[in-house]
């Protein structure tokens, strides 16, 4: 049983928090103790100090407090009559810290609060409930995560968890799932597991089987841990063989950090660790146990001012000796040290370099605040430990190097930003793989085509590596050009494909490509070997659309990529995938495209952010990119009005464009915008027709309170405005008077030539 007390603001006495778990005689712990009492957990708030008490049922009990303030008690019952254990009472330790975390300072506490839960979660230990005869378990979220298993694929079977553990470690644990009568009473033992995305870590068990109204046991109660927060073996061999296997699936170097702190701190009962990195003539500190700031030099924070501090090594003789000579040092009880290194060690100071192939990458600090002896074992235990850290810790440099770069390079090759929709809302995910580089070849973009009309693009380069990411970017730019210029679907991404066949690459990709009028609601897909694209309609249902397909980008020259059309209703979601988000080793596609239907119907489409990140769910099995592309279709707000004029090649042509133009602005009642308009119409109608050969067209637009002039031709070429006119000059400011005349004034490309628009507001106070 454990229990939490808290003093109530003005009054002598302790009242109960929380509660968890039953005494073995059944009764409840006490509502409320008298701080002057004799209880155990009013003796333990007074002195500060925590009280063990070794009976037939032992009792711990053990203050509360941050930074000096009194907070309440925490009062366990164990189980075992020999009392609580050495490692025992250091987790408790740790326990009582997570619940004085979360205990609010100077309130009264209230009705009982949920506290105990809480801070077993935040230090990673996970409970479980066993049935040895079925093989059922009962495991909460956090055990789940410690095995790599997520709530949603586990079936409550014992079997699921084992199949994580390495088979070197299943007769260690089979002894615990099917224990023999004499095994009543508690168990501890270390076992390693896989990761969904292979690595392996260490986990630490504890169980007590209790037994049942037959022979056999009836249940098995345990917790396990990540092994920082237990003890590791006791022989120097296991804690080396422990931190060999640990350093081994380090990659970052924050991940050597975490390590070395749970190889040092508790075996050695050490009250400071920490861990730096020597980059030039700094020491960058990478690592922090405890990491509260008030468990630190001063100096560290009124002058180093981050938060991981570094400092120039002469501002640190004793670093700076041990870095110059590569020796330990060991610093006994009492030993002045400079001001950076003040209160770190006051019962003793180890200082370890750390060696790698010939250089010293960094340095390690161990201290004790109680005097503390250095015993031979222990000094060879510190000498084998920093030459495996220095080494990892290289690793971790040149890892972390490598994985900046690559993140650099994906970011530079993906959107910064998209752009804003006048009839929707897109989001976009994108995340790499967990495995090799981290860089891959899924890409997306979404491409503006024009105010009403703009194109989404999701796509994936066969690997994950750099020149799966180069080609990626190829490509992106590729289909971004192709699309801007004006050309269907269809023929961008024909165009693409003769692309890739004609790189020098055996790679090859898939896409799916989509063009949406934004005010119809049209939409045509073009799907290249990809994954079809989902639709989550208006009343919550999805549908999988079927996209006549063609094959991957890459394969065959002259293949052909028909174009498929759907209509949308405002509401829809549109999602495009690419396979690392459906499929996996364990997971076959038709599963995952199941189960991305299912969060899509499930999730709320008002906020298209929160939805992409629901539709990744688990982003820790991960064994391939994963890129999203949401489209919330919501329609125009302002549905513009069009109408449209083919100029004829005649010698009254601009005249009849004026005409045309006046008749349709009286139609839409903005005359006042009349004289700004006839003028740009002319100019543009005439720069068409004198400068280009083949059709010209006149097409307008009113959108609110905008008049957009567009004139289409057949040539690739943009209008240019003139450099100089002088008085001479007898032509060329046109262009000039149009831009003068205009509220935005531009020229885009469109298939088979370019269009020169402009736009014109119309004046206040008309209809």
């Amino acid at each position: 049983m454990a229990a939490v007390y808290a003093p109530g603001v003005g009054t002598r006495e302790l009242r109960l928090v929380d509660t968890s778990g039953s005494a073995s005689s059944g009764s409840a712990p006490p509502e409320r103790l008298p701080l002057s009492g004799d209880s155990p957990a009013a003796r333990a708030f007074r002195t500060d100090h925590p009280l063990w008490l070794t009976a037939e049922t032992p009792l711990g009990a053990l203050p509360l407090g941050i930074r000096g303030s009194r907070l309440g008690c925490l009062l366990v019952l164990g189980a075992s009559a020999d009392g609580f254990e050495v490692e025992q009472r250091r987790f408790l330790e740790r326990y009582a810290d997570a619940v004085a975390a979360l205990l609010p300072p100077g309130a009264d506490p209230p009705m009982p609060t949920p506290l105990l839960a809480p801070a077993l979660r935040s230090l990673r230990v996970g409970s479980f409930v066993l049935s040895p005869d079925t093989g059922l378990i009962e495991a909460d979220d956090t055990l789940l995560e410690l095995v790599g298993i997520t709530p949603d694929d586990f079936d409550g079977k014992v079997d699921t968890l084992l199949a994580h553990a390495l088979p070197e470690d299943m007769h260690a644990l089979m002894s615990v799932l099917e224990p023999t009568t004499d095994a009543f009473g508690r168990r501890d033992l270390e076992f390693r597991v896989r990761g969904p995305t292979g690595e392996m870590r260490w986990l630490s068990l504890s169980c007590r089987a209790e037994p049942g109204a037959g022979d056999g046991p009836q249940q098995v109660l345990g917790v396990v841990t990540a092994t920082p927060v237990l003890r590791r073996g006791g022989d120097d061999v296991s804690r080396i063989q422990w931190l060999t296997a640990a350093l081994d699936d380090a990659a970052t170097v924050r991940d050597v950090g975490r390590v070395v702190v749970a190889a040092l701190r508790e075996p050695l009962a050490a009250d400071h660790v920490a861990l730096a990195a020597l980059q030039d003539d700094r020491v960058m500190v990478t690592a922090l146990d405890p990491p509260q700031p008030s468990a630190w030099p001063d100096v560290w924070r009124t002058e180093w001012r981050t938060e991981w501090p570094d400092a120039s090594l002469r501002a640190l003789p004793t670093l700076q000796a041990a870095l110059r000579d590569g020796r330990m040092d060991l610093w006994p009880a009492g030993t002045v040290l400079e001001a950076g290194l003040a209160g770190i060690g006051a019962g003793g100071l180890a200082v370890l370099p750390l060696p790698a192939k010939g250089q010293v990458a960094g340095v390690c600090m161990v201290g004790w605040d109680r005097p503390h002896e250095f015993a031979p074992e222990e000094r060879s235990l510190l000498t084998a430990t920093a030459a495996l850290v220095g080494q990892a810790l290289k690793r971790a440099h040149a890892h972390d190097a490598e994985q900046e770069l690559a993140t650099m390079l994906q970011r530079s090759l993906l959107p910064r930003r998209l752009p804003e929709l006048p009839g929707g809302t897109a989001v976009a995910r994108y995340l790499p793989a967990r495995r090799g580089l981290q860089v891959g070849g899924d890409w997306y973009d979404v491409i503006a085509l024009s105010e009403d009309r703009v194109a989404l693009v999701i796509g994936d380069v066969q690997g994950h590596s750099a020149g799966a990411a180069t080609i990626m970017g190829q490509m992106r730019t590729a289909v971004r050009a192709y699309a801007t210029e004006g050309h269907p679907p269809d023929v961008v991404v024909s165009h693409a494909n003769r692309l890739l066949v004609g790189m020098e690459t055996d790679l090859f990709a898939t896409c799916c490509y989509a063009e949406l009028d934004l005010e119809e609601g049209n939409i045509l897909f073009v799907r290249a070997g990809h994954l079809a694209p989902l639709l989550r309609l208006p009343d919550g249902s999805t549908e999988e659309v079927e996209v006549a397909g063609g094959p991957p980008l890459g394969i065959l020259a002259e293949a052909d990529f028909p174009m498929t059309a759907v209509e949308l209703a405002p509401g829809t979601v549109l999602a495009l995938v690419t396979d690392g988000l459906v499929e996996a080793a364990d997971l076959p596609l038709d599963e995952g495209m199941r189960r991305t239907r299912v969060a899509l119907a499930a999730a709320d489409p008002a906020d298209p952010g929160k939805m992409a990140d629901e539709l990744l769910g688990n982003a820790g099995r991960r064994e391939d990119d994963v890129a999203l592309l949401l489209l919330r279709y919501d329609g125009m707000k302002t549905r513009p009005i069009r109408a449209g004029w083919m100029v004829w090649r005649l010698p009254d042509a601009v005249m009849h464009a004026r005409r045309f133009t006046a008749r349709t602005l009286r139609r839409w009642k903005v005359q006042e915008a009349a004289d700004a308009v006839l003028l740009v119409v002319s100019e543009l109608v005439t720069n068409a027709l004198v400068h280009t050969q083949g059709p010209v067209r006149l097409d307008l637009v009113l959108r609110g309170d905008r008049v957009r002039v567009s004139v289409s031709d057949s040539s690739p070429r943009a209008p240019a405005k003139p450099v100089i006119v002088d008085w001479e000059a007898t032509g060329g400011r046109g262009l000039l008077l149009v831009e003068a005349m205009s509220d935005a004034f531009g020229s885009v490309p469109v298939a088979g030539g370019k269009q020169v628009w402009s736009e014109i507001a119309v004046p206040e106070g008309v209809p």
